[in-house]
C-alpha cells in the first residue's frame, strides 16, 4: 500500500472534580489510522437521487472527514465536496446509450462482440483511476445486471492486479429478485453477479441480505460483512453545533435510556435524589445516562458548596461516567436551542424538586414527546395532570428507579429509539466502516 499514516489527536476538557483544576485542556492521541486513497464506484452519484447514491455520498463524506483521500467514479453525478474528487466515465452509467444497447441483447441471452468491445473500453477508462487507489468500493455493480460490461471489466482488472483492494458493497441482488428473472441467464457474464469473488470482501446491508447472498454464492455467512445503512441522528433532530458537540463529547448517543434534568443547581431541585435513582437504574440499564443542564443558582453562595457535594456524591455512587453536569464541561451560558435539542434527544424527563413555583420543563417535555417523571407537588400536578408520573421527593430512590425502569422496559418507543441509535453514522463509521477499510488495506 502506498498510503500514508498519521496520528489523529483531539483536545478534551477534563471533568472537574474536587481537587482537580477546572477546565484543564489536554491533547491526547485517540487513534492511529492508515491514510488511504479510496474510490467509490457506482452507476451514478449525487446529486442523482437514489438510495444507493445517498449512501455512497454519505460514505464518501465520512471517509473524507476521517482524513482519507476520497474519489467518486460514476457515469452521472457532480462533485460532492471540495475534498472529494469526481471522475465521470459515461460508460459506467446504467442508462448510457451503448450500455442500454448491449443490455437489450444480454436480456435476450445474447453475448455479442458489442459486449466484449464495451468491456474493453470500460476497462481502459477505469485503469488509470484504479492505479491511483488503495481501496475500491463498488456499490451494487457486482450484484445487479444494470451494466454487466462494467462488472466484467472490474472482474478482469481486479483479478489481474492485487491493487486496489476490492470491497463489493451489495445493496440489492438481481439473482434473488423475481422481477429480474427473465433478464438473467446461466453462464457468462450473468454468473459474475452470483459468484463469490475470492479476491474481494463482500458487504451487505442487512442480516437478511447476508443469508440471501451466502445461499446464492454457496459460501459461509461469516465470510460476508454486514454494515447497515444509517442516519445522522443529530441532523434529523435539528441539533445545533453546540448541542452536537456536547452529544459527541459525552457520548450521549450511546445512552440507554437518556434522562434529562433541565434545572439549575440549587438544593430545592433535589438533584441528589436523581443521582441515587440513576445509580439504582444502572443495575438494569448499564448504559443509562443523566444530564443536568444548569449551573449553580446565581443568588445563593451556598449553591457552589451544593455543587461540590453533588460531585462528591457522584464519585461515591460510581456514576461519574453516566451522570453529566453540563456546568462541569461548559463554561458559557447554554442558549435555549441547546436545551431544546437535548429535550429532543432524550428519552425521559426527571424532575425531583422539593418545590417549584411553576415547572416549565414539564411543558417543554410534553412538546418534545418525553414522558415526565416528577415530584408530586402542586405546581407540577397542575401542569402534568394525569399525563405525568409522580413520586414523593422524599421517596426511596430504589422504588422510583424501579418505576422508571419498568416504564422504560415496557415502552416500545424508548426501546426502539435507544436500540436504533447504533445506526447513527458516527457509530457505524467508527465501529464498522473504518475497521473494514483497515482490513481491506491488508487483504487478501
Amino acid at each position: 500500500m502506498q498510503a500514508g499514516s498519521r496520528y489523529i489527536s483531539t483536545t478534551s476538557k477534563l471533568l472537574s472534580t474536587p481537587g482537580r483544576p477546572r477546565g484543564l485542556t489536554v491533547t491526547v492521541p485517540v487513534a492511529y489510522i492508515e491514510w488511504m486513497r479510496i474510490g467509490l464506484l457506482h452507476y451514478s452519484a449525487p446529486p442523482v437521487v437514489g438510495g444507493v447514491e445517498t449512501i455512497l455520498g454519505k460514505h464518501a463524506l465520512l471517509m473524507a472527514d476521517a482524513g482519507h483521500q476520497v474519489s467518486v467514479i460514476a457515469g452521472r453525478g457532480a462533485p460532492l465536496d471540495p475534498r472529494i474528487a469526481f471522475h465521470q466515465i459515461p460508460l459506467v452509467d446504467s442508462v448510457q446509450a451503448n450500455v442500454l444497447s448491449v443490455k437489450s441483447e444480454l436480456d435476450q441471452g445474447v453475448v455479442s462482440a458489442k459486449f466484449d468491445s464495451l468491456v474493453s473500453e470500460i476497462a481502459s477508462s477505469l485503469d488509470p483511476l484504479l492505479n491511483e487507489l488503495d481501496v475500491l468500493i463498488a456499490h451494487n455493480v457486482c450484484s445487479l445486471h444494470k451494466n454487466l460490461a462494467l462488472t466484467a471489466a472490474l472482474r478482469r482488472r481486479t483479478e489481474q492486479f492485487q491493487r486496489p483492494a476490492l470491497i463489493l458493497w451489495h445493496h440489492d441482488l438481481a439473482w434473488t429478485a423475481s422481477r429480474y428473472r427473465q433478464e438473467l441467464h446461466d453462464g457468462y457474464p450473468w454468473n459474475l453477479i452470483r459468484l463469490y469473488w475470492s479476491h474481494a470482501i463482500p458487504v451487505v446491508v442487512s442480516e437478511f441480505r447476508r443469508g440471501e447472498l451466502a445461499a446464492l454464492m454457496g459460501i459461509e455467512m461469516d465470510r460476508i460483512r454486514v454494515i447497515p445503512n444509517g442516519i445522522a441522528v443529530t441532523q434529523l433532530l435539528g441539533l445545533n453545533t453546540q448541542t452536537v458537540d456536547l452529544a459527541n463529547r459525552l457520548e450521549l448517543l450511546s445512552a440507554s435510556p437518556l434522562i434529562l434534568l433541565p434545572v439549575r443547581i440549587t438544593r430545592r431541585k433535589n438533584i441528589e435524589l436523581a443521582l441515587r435513582i440513576v445509580a439504582e437504574m444502572r443495575k438494569q440499564f448499564p448504559r443509562v445516562m443523566l444530564v443536568i443542564t444548569g449551573p449553580p443558582g446565581p443568588h445563593n453562595v451556598t449553591n457552589r458548596d451544593y455543587f461540590v457535594m453533588l460531585l462528591s456524591l457522584r464519585e461515591q455512587l460510581s456514576v461519574s461516567r453516566c451522570v453529566h453536569f453540563l456546568a462541569d464541561v461548559v463554561n458559557d451560558y447554554l442558549p435555549e436551542d441547546v436545551i431544546y435539542g437535548l429535550l429532543r434527544l432524550s428519552d425521559l424527563l426527571l424532575l425531583p424538586s422539593f418545590e417549584e413555583g411553576f415547572g416549565l420543563p414539564v411543558i417543554e417535555a410534553s412538546q418534545a414527546k418525553l414522558p415526565v417523571f416528577c415530584s408530586d407537588i402542586p405546581p407540577l400536578r397542575e401542569l402534568g395532570g394525569d399525563g405525568a408520573h409522580y413520586f414523593s421527593p422524599n421517596a426511596d430512590p430504589v422504588d422510583i428507579a424501579s418505576r422508571i425502569s419498568a416504564y422504560a422496559d415496557a415502552s416500545s418507543m424508548i426501546q426502539l429509539r435507544t436500540r436504533l441509535r447504533k445506526y447513527d453514522w458516527s457509530f457505524l463509521y467508527n465501529e464498522r466502516i473504518e475497521p473494514l477499510l483497515s482490513e481491506a488495506g491488508k487483504y487478501p
